[in-house]
């Protein structure tokens, strides 16, 4: 534990840490210095000079070492004669801070003098008007008159792109810094930078395509003017219209804290839109930052005009069509379920296919959810928490692309002293700030991971460590190799047992002692899932069925958020040899339109209710606009089919259905809404009035959430599968094609964000080495035939150099099938062939 520190401020006691500076000390116990370039989420470099204060230390004698002390007994205290940076100067014992006397105040007006000379009057017009840290002090703290006439002023180029997302107005920076070093020291992207000298200083992007950073929004938010602005906000409205609906991001496993804000509108009749989407904090999950993913395609799938709508007559119709198919079919029904719906539609969903007798599977290709439940994060978990001495092993994952804000944390992890090892067949971002890379031939996962004791130095860095996570990804792989995976995933955790167990000293609901045991935080395994709540859907028990195709033909399938029509062209004659197709969806796809009752579902958005993270944290979200009229959430839906079709199951309140989960699903025990919505005091203090301090991030006043109970019961004895096939090795002519996954891809719930389309754009093709585009006489950025499994695709070729050989690497959702390694043919499409 840190030494701790007395001094005062502005005569008030404060005790704090050693090593924190006084900006941060004075925030503590209330006290706002105001401050311009210091963030308390990066280091400080006293750029901007607003944050000066008077500052007295105890006099020392130089022969004793010890305080002088005055005639009353107290040190004798000695005054610089200048003002000096409160955010780059650490307390030290018996210090005494004044932030508000003529002279400290005299400083930081001249300081905000100086700034607006340079400033333009912008504020009528600013974006950031209403929420601007220089308006806020200059109101506060600032002259009431300027001693510089206007035509002074320095003139900039304004709304000048760094790249698609990102705007900058010249004019109004005042340098400083806090978007570089956010991207050099957070995001590891170190893609701005200043140009020129004095008044003439600008922020430019060295990167091309420019701005290129998937935490580019963040900037934004951190920026203290005007001067960074999001091409979906830009002159979108004041902030003083918008209206706050906290929620949870729907792209990824994280589970990422935001805040919707919204506001009615004209050319939306009258009614509610969202306008932007906002980090919510949330120190445990996304602390203040949140991807551009989530930014600019979280809720823009909920606006897409394929949305589906019944009105309520033909809804009615549609689910007593439906009631009477289940009816009739029984527990000859087939139901498959996509990882976006949320833990109450999962739950009603299960007790439906229960009553019915018929079977219920989880729609994924990522397999080994059966060790997550069981061997995952136990309560009080946290990645902020690694440092020295533990020990993360990333495998088959590039959580870069995957579950971008989990590469921050690890990052930071590594940064305290962490020991990071990824291993993976190909390069990574996250290589950088890794202590151990370890590459493989796709195939070999297992084993590598299995041989991992073998290897001295992470052998002893596994075995020696104070905790242990794993997370296992799915690059390259398919559903039964991910399970082999997990499974050795768990076999290396159980080897090594790095956590100590413990006896839980009495039973929550009795009560009385009991002698169940459960396992301290941070160590287990965690599924790098591709939606936001397939955890949820693995914890009641849902699970992937291997031979899908075979399962469906000649049933009666009902399917809810998944698109298996449009993924797999097997699934697609599956579907359409089945018996019947009932379809439940918030947006048209291939599913919906092969289907013979569709079912409109409400975004969620547009309603409430919990997902639960790859982290096992179970977070409530809140409606942020009303629902669609002739659409209501899934779980109300399936209440009233099973009403249909004669049995009883909540449908009026996700609140009630989470009190039957709780009720009944062991891995629930003990989650309540109310328990969701608690919240404690967060370092640093975020989004209250002080925007200069942390940002323009919202606090959390609606629940930090729940990471549920691990329980030793709930372990499985680890069972020997069949053996996997670990060389793929195609034919001479052939090249080893892997599925793997891009943060901006073309699935359903990305393609409607028009802001992406660029992005999107650019992993819209295959990737191959440069020699293997050589070697078959490809063009890269040219058009190729792709033969899999019989059938040709046409696809753009795109390089990797990171890559061997003898692969090809093709993204998920762009509209190549494959869902595991395959054999496939590679041929150049000349200009003319295209024609």
């Amino acid at each position: 534990m840190a030494k701790l520190i007395n001094l005062k401020i502005n005569g008030k006691p404060v005790t704090v840490p050693e090593g924190t500076v006084i900006v941060d000390a004075a925030k503590t116990v209330g006290i706002d210095i105001p401050v311009f370039c210091y963030h308390p989420k990066m280091e400080p470099v006293g750029m901007c000079r607003q944050c000066l204060v008077e500052i007295g230390r105890p006099q020392i004698d130089r022969a004793t070492g010890q305080p002088v002390l005055d005639e009353n007994g107290q040190p004798k205290l000695q005054f610089g004669p200048k003002l000096e940076t409160s955010c780059t100067t650490p307390v030290s014992e018996g210090m005494v801070v004044i932030t508000d006397s003529p002279k400290a105040q005299a400083g930081q007006k001249e300081i905000l003098e100086l700034l607006l000379t340079s400033h333009p009057l912008d504020c009528p017009v600013c974006d950031k008007g209403g929420e601007c840290p220089l308006q806020n002090l200059t109101m506060k703290f600032g002259p009431k008159e300027s001693r510089f006439l206007f035509d002074e002023k320095h003139h900039a180029e304004k709304h000048v792109p760094l790249g698609d997302l990102i705007f900058l107005d010249r004019e109004r920076c005042i340098q400083c810094a806090r978007c570089i070093r956010f991207q050099s020291d957070i995001a590891g992207e170190p893609v701005l930078g200043f140009y020129q000298r004095g008044r003439h200083t600008d922020i430019v992007t060295f990167s091309d395509p420019g701005f290129d950073s998937v935490f580019s929004g963040n900037t934004t938010d951190i920026c203290p003017v005007g001067a960074l602005t999001t091409a979906d906000f830009r002159f979108g409205a004041r902030p003083w219209e918008l209206k706050q609906a906290a929620s949870v991001c729907s792209q990824c496993p994280v589970g990422c804290n935001l805040t919707f804000n919204v506001r009615r509108e004209v050319k939306a009749g009258g009614g509610y839109v969202i306008k932007r989407a906002m980090p919510r904090q949330n120190e445990q999950v996304n602390e203040i930052w949140m991807c551009d993913k989530g930014r600019f395609a979280g809720y823009q799938y909920t606006e897409a005009d394929s949305r589906l709508k019944l009105d309520p007559a033909e809804l009615d119709q549609a689910l007593s069509r439906a009631a009477a198919k289940l009816t009739e079919s029984a527990s000859d029904t087939v139901f498959l379920a996509g990882g976006r719906l949320s833990n109450e539609d999962f739950y009603n969903l299960k007790q439906f296919a229960a009553k019915l007798g018929a079977k219920a599977w989880l729609y994924t290709q990522h397999g080994g959810g059966e060790y997550t439940t069981a061997y995952g994060l136990a309560a009080g978990s946290n990645l902020g928490d690694l440092g020295k001495g533990d020990t993360v092993l990333v495998v088959a994952s590039d959580l870069y692309n995957e579950a971008p804000i989990w590469h921050l944390r690890l990052k930071a992890a590594a940064k305290r002293g962490a020991t990071v090892i990824v291993a993976n067949a190909r390069a990574t971002k996250l290589d950088e700030y890794a202590r151990f890379v370890i590459r493989y031939s796709y195939g070999d996962e297992v084993e590598t991971v299995k041989g991992l004791p073998n290897k001295e130095k992470i052998g002893e860095a596994i075995k020696n460590a104070n905790n242990l996570i794993i997370f296992y990804g799915s690059d390259g792989l398919g559903l039964a190799r991910t399970t082999a995976l997990a499974q050795a995933c768990v076999e290396l955790l159980s080897s090594y047992p790095v956590s100590q167990l413990t006896a839980q000293p009495e039973n929550r609901s009795t009560g009385q002692p009991d002698n169940r045991i459960t396992e301290n935080p941070n160590n287990g395994l965690i599924g790098v899932w591709s939606t936001p709540n397939q955890q949820g859907a693995l914890e009641m028990g849902f699970m992937p069925y291997p031979d899908l195709a075979a399962e469906l033909k000649d049933k009666t399938v009902y399917i809810l958020a998944a698109d298996p029509a449009g993924d797999d062209p097997a699934l697609a004659e599956a579907l359409k040899a089945a018996k019947t197709v009932i379809a439940q969806d918030i947006l048209e796809t291939e599913t919906t339109k092969l289907a013979d009752v569709v079912l409109p579902a409400a975004a969620y958005t547009e309603r409430e209710g919990t997902f639960t993270s790859g982290e096992r944290r179970v977070q409530r979200y809140y409606p942020a606009v009303p629902a669609r009229p002739g659409t209501k959430a899934d779980f109300a839906l399936i209440a009233e089919l099973a009403k249909k079709c004669g049995f009883d199951l909540e449908g009026r309140s996700p609140l009630l259905v989470m009190n039957q989960i709780a009720a009944s699903e062991p891995a629930f025990r003990g989650i309540s809404y109310a328990k969701l919505a608690e919240v404690t005091e967060q370092w640093p203090i975020i989004g209250r009035s002080d925007l200069f301090y942390g940002g323009t991030g919202y606090e959390n006043k609606q629940g930090l959430g729940v990471v549920l109970e691990s329980n030793v019961s709930r372990r499985l004895t680890v069972q020997s599968q069949e053996t996997l096939d670990s060389k793929l090795r195609p034919k001479e002519d052939e090249l080893l094609a892997v599925p793997i996954t891009k943060l901006y891809d073309n699935g359903t719930t990305v393609a409607p964000a028009k802001l992406l389309e660029g992005h999107i754009a650019r992993f819209d093709g295959v990737f191959v080495h440069p020699a293997t585009a050589e070697k078959y006489g490809l063009l890269i950025g040219g058009q190729a035939a792709v033969s899999l499994n019989g059938v040709s695709y046409p696809a753009k070729v795109l390089a990797d150099d990171s890559i061997s050989t003898g692969v090809v690497l093709i993204p998920r959702s762009f509209g190549i099938p494959i869902k595991e390694p395959a054999a496939v043919i590679l041929t150049a499409i000349t200009e003319a062939q295209e024609a």
